[in-house]
């Protein structure tokens, strides 16, 4: 799957776009696994000779299909936490009029989003796309902890062990959803795990 149409939801869940190719000197292309798709979509010659990508495969085969674009730099990372430095100090040295474009998992895009927005480019002047897995970046409200990848509902924590329902409620600040205990009033109770989007 590389693109999946989300269900309408509530105001704080993020809506992803489509990327479109911006006039510019200066373009910082993210993406993991599939995300790679929609930056061979936008590709042009004029548009790579002044590209970044930091490219995050996650057992996805495009890193040569990037390369082979002839972006001005290319970096391929073993994680998103890996190239996390790279992504900063690009933002760093940004000149006026960067084009920033995210494209992949919601949990890599939303990352990605939080440390632009933290080095000054408004939100709302990032494009994004998702593409692959709808799995998702999940923050328990009980222990605070981190859970990636989550594909069930309801799902374990990773930290503290709780049953937490997986809500539609995004924390940008934080790029994940935010996770419940689902059997909060009746310890036990557990509903059995089905997909997110089923």
């Amino acid at each position: 799957m590389t693109k999946f149409d989300f269900p309408p939801s509530i105001k704080s869940r993020p809506v992803w776009g489509t990327l479109q190719a911006r006039p510019g000197r200066h373009h910082l292309f993210v993406a993991d696994a599939e995300g790679a798709q929609a930056i061979l979509d936008v590709a042009t010659p004029d548009l790579m000779a002044g590209s970044h990508i930091i490219y995050v495969p996650r057992g996805a085969d495009h890193a040569d299909a990037l390369r082979a674009l002839e972006p001005a730099q290319f970096h391929e990372g073993p994680s998103y936490a890996a190239s996390v430095p790279r992504l900063r100090r690009a933002l760093q040295d940004a000149k006026m009029g960067l084009q920033v474009y995210l494209a992949g998992t919601e949990g890599v895009m939303g990352q990605a989003m939080a440390e632009a927005v933290a080095a000054g480019i408004p939100h709302t002047a990032i494009q994004t796309e998702h593409r692959g897995s709808t799995a998702r970046r999940m923050q328990c409200v009980h222990c605070k902890g981190i859970t990636e990848d989550v594909e069930t509902d309801p799902f374990v924590c990773a930290h503290c062990g709780l049953n937490l329902f997986v809500r539609d409620h995004y924390s940008r600040r934080l790029a994940a959803y935010q996770g419940v205990r689902v059997d909060a009033e009746d310890h036990g109770n557990v509903p059995e795990p089905r997909g997110i989007y089923e």
